[in-house]
């Protein structure tokens, strides 16, 4: 396996419903249960994507009234990428307003043996200049590529985010097949 690295970088934003506050939620406003890779909790929310698309960047790095579109990946063969991404919405502030946002990064092989596992990682710890409750991509990412010595079978992503100001955690995991 290629990591090509937990990719630190500046926060983005897109514009999200007003539901945030109390979980994710459907652009009519209906909140969206809690998954293994989503969750909300006391009015933090946060959800882990694995998307093969290349230009993910520029479909996030569009104007606030944009929602961007990701595909998700369940499967990637050799030589394959796929990009790890976590989002934030409604972290507490300080009276700066500032969110302290961190989390533990962790990739875990099939043979349970960990190929990232990175701890108290500053995710999104930034002066959040709009609302709150608008949805930011958190500064943790990874690109994964397929190579051909890696084991295949289920690779398991998880991420634990912790809004630090506000005392809650949010436990994250999904997965992924190397075929």
């Amino acid at each position: 396996m290629k990591i090509v690295g937990i990719v630190l970088s500046v926060a983005l934003l897109v514009a999200a419903s007003d539901g945030v506050a109390q979980g994710w939620s459907t652009p009519s406003g209906e909140v969206l249960p809690d998954t293994p890779a989503s969750k909300s909790r006391d009015g933090f929310s946060a959800t882990l994507v694995v998307t093969p698309d290349k230009d993910w960047k520029e479909k996030w790095d569009t104007p606030p009234e944009t929602t961007p579109h990701f595909s998700e990946a369940r499967e990637v063969a050799e030589g394959g990428e796929l990009y790890i991404l976590t989002f934030v919405a409604n972290p507490m502030l300080d009276e700066a307003r500032r969110a302290d946002v961190t989390c533990d990064f962790a990739v875990t092989r099939p043979d349970g043996s960990r190929s990232v596992d990175e701890r108290e990682l500053p995710c999104f710890v930034a002066t959040v200049d709009g609302d709150p409750k608008n949805v930011y991509l958190t500064a943790a990412s990874l690109k994964y590529v397929a190579e051909p010595s890696d084991l295949r079978g289920e690779w398991v992503v998880d991420v634990t985010l912790r809004d630090n100001l506000r005392g809650v955690e949010l436990p994250l995991r999904t997965s992924f097949i190397v075929k």
